[in-house]
């Protein structure tokens, strides 16, 4: 498994599931981002994601396609 860190800035506490997912372009759009999530294809902390706008804070874990990303 590929591994994977995403830091967030200093001035955000959170970034949202669907806003990563087109930032580490796993998705090329909000809708694409949408449709990966409602599949099933994404995994935070060990638990399918189906929350759109899930909050992803420091030291959350996120799987999709055999890519580990840790929230930093």
């Amino acid at each position: 498994m590929q591994k994977d860190k995403f830091t967030l800035r200093d001035n955000e506490a959170f970034i949202e599931l669907i806003k990563l997912l087109k930032i580490k372009q796993f998705a090329q759009t909000g809708g694409h981002a949408k449709m990966i999530i409602e599949d099933g294809l994404v995994r935070v902390n060990g638990e399918v994601e189906f929350r759109k706008r899930n909050k992803l804070k420091k030291g959350d874990l996120i799987v999709i396609d055999d890519v580990e990303i840790e929230i930093v």
